[in-house]
């Protein structure tokens, strides 16, 4: 009898590991009231603060940021998951910046200042040589356009029309870009190198000139990488960009004059290539150093109840990270405050840290918290984690990526920017089906039994035009294999602008939106077995 009493016993402590508490068991111990419109606005408040002087990568103000952070998680009793037993996980930036000094632009009969008059991007090298003007300087075969038909550019400095973003030339799109790159068409800078240019010189039209700044800052002087990632600056020849005081002396007595030259940079029209008087010889040289920077994650983990599912994550991940400041103030604000993007997000994952502290009973899996850096410079910081995890990879069951939870279309609002805009009760869900229906269907229910926010599918389609699945930190997670959700409110007005301020929050909604999120995992780590990936990830 005893033997028997013994089997049972132990059948029901397997069976409730293996079945975990119910649905309504997990709610009463996370106590989702715990996250509340107040608490957030507080957090936010902090986050988003002129004082954060919004938090660039890296930064002073992001620094602070994650200090506050780290000082919250260690009241709560959260596990440090940084490195060396720290909540930080140490990203080495290299810096690559333009010696001022020894970086020149001679032109014989002229002298121009750095900075006033010309700028460089990074590149090394050094050339006394002749110019050529390549216009537009791009190859497009399909459309026979070939910047340096009838002249060679081997050994010259070329001349090239400056165009922001590298846009093709008038009247081209991208879909005109057939062949190949390198067969078919080549990007202005390439082309040239191609060809045997020793150094270019983009020349800056005057309505472009008239924001020299933004010019600056598109063309940067310095280059900013993690140095553990491929890549880095192309340093392959000097590469330069001139105000018009600088293309009237380039083209002084030449066939054809700066008048020309710069009427057809407003114009955005292309003049026939040219070679410039052989006797008209410019000097080019960059010089660069190298400084060292940093910046870091901040990681986290409450572990969980099950014996055998706390080596498991349910993750939740935001960017803390933002624009920093601008030297165009706008009445007197030059602060990206960053209030929505990704202050929202970075004050959601706070609120929910502090409930699971205050939790009656942990959810079964760990529970994984990443407040991830330079997101706004390319994805660095979740691509950094997810190439360097503190955790196993594979053991992350699921990624919650919250980016942009906190705007609200007004009632009557006409205006275009915010025509996107998710509503009060309303929020954007990208990517919950697309490696995982299971997961699609867990986060469906939980939100029909629970505050029923309208999930908005607009964009979980990697077909989007704007591409949002593959925009924020969530898509590395998911390029790993890991299944993720991706909560978003849409573009509005203020997306990386100065107006990106805490009283435009709507914490009412922010407080259902978190709360739903935070219901989730919950779900998602009382499975008995993860989501099945049952899709193949869209790239």
């Amino acid at each position: 009898m005893r033997k028997l009493f013994n089997l049972l016993l132990s059948t029901c402590i397997i069976s409730a590991y293996v079945s975990g508490p119910s649905l309504q068991a997990q709610r009463a111990a996370a106590n989702p009231d715990d996250i509340t419109a107040a608490q957030l606005r507080d957090y936010l408040t902090f986050v988003a603060s002129d004082e954060m002087e919004g938090r660039a990568t890296p930064s002073r103000g992001l620094d602070t940021t994650s200090l506050f952070i780290a000082t919250l998680l260690k009241r709560w009793g959260a596990i440090p998951m940084g490195e060396d037993g720290t909540f930080f996980q140490k990203i080495s930036l290299a810096k690559y910046v333009v010696d001022q000094t020894t970086t020149r632009l001679e032109i014989p009969g002229s002298s121009f200042k750095y900075g006033d008059n010309y700028i460089a991007s990074i590149g090394k090298g050094a050339a006394t040589a002749s110019l050529v003007y390549g216009g537009n300087g791009w190859l497009i075969k399909s459309k026979n356009v070939d910047a340096y038909k009838g002249v060679d550019p081997k050994g010259k400095v070329v001349v090239l029309a400056y165009s922001e973003g590298n846009n093709p030339p008038n009247g081209l799109t991208g879909k005109d870009l057939t062949g190949g790159s390198g067969d078919g068409w080549a990007y202005p800078k390439d082309y040239a190198i191609r060809k045997g240019a020793v150094g270019i010189i983009y020349l800056v039209s005057t309505a472009d000139a008239a924001h020299w700044d933004r010019v600056q800052a598109v063309n940067s002087n310095d280059y900013l990488y993690p140095e553990k990632f491929k890549g880095g600056p192309d340093i392959r020849i000097p590469v330069f960009f001139v105000k018009p005081e600088v293309t009237q002396a380039l083209f002084k007595n030449e066939q054809i004059d700066s008048a020309a030259i710069l009427k057809s940079l407003d114009d955005r029209t292309a003049l026939p290539s040219f070679e410039l008087n052989a006797r008209h010889q410019v000097g080019v040289s960059v010089a660069f150093a190298v400084e060292r920077k940093y910046a870091r994650n901040v990681v986290a983990k409450f572990e969980g109840s099950d014996p055998i599912l706390k080596d498991e994550y349910v993750a939740f991940g935001a960017h803390y990270d933002h624009l920093g400041m601008t030297s165009n103030p706008v009445n007197g604000d030059y602060i990206y405050n960053g209030a929505d993007d990704d202050g929202s997000g970075t004050t959601s994952l706070i609120a929910m840290a502090e409930a699971l502290s205050k939790a009656k009973r942990r959810p079964r899996r760990s529970t994984l918290f990443v407040w991830h850096c330079g997101e706004e410079m390319g994805l660095w910081g979740s691509h950094y984690f997810t190439e360097f995890p503190t955790v196993p990879l594979k053991q992350i069951v699921t990624q919650l990526n919250i980016d942009m939870v906190g705007r609200s279309k007004l009632p009557g609002d006409t205006k275009p920017a915010n025509r996107e805009l998710s509503g009060p009760d309303e929020i954007y869900v990208i990517g919950s089906k697309m490696m995982s229906t299971e997961l699609g269907e867990l986060s469906e229910r939980v939100n029909s039994k629970f505050l029923n926010v309208k999930f908005n599918y607009r964009y979980d389609d990697p077909k989007d035009p704007n591409r949002f699945f593959f925009r924020s930190d969530h898509y590395n997670y998911a390029s790993k294999g890991v299944p993720i959700i991706f909560y978003f409110d849409g573009v509005h007005e203020d997306y990386h602008g100065l107006g990106d301020e805490v009283d435009k929050i709507d914490f009412n909604k922010m407080e259902k939106v978190v709360r739903t999120v935070y219901e989730t995992m919950w779900e998602i780590s009382g499975l008995n077995k993860r989501p099945v990936i049952d899709r193949k990830l869209p790239y």
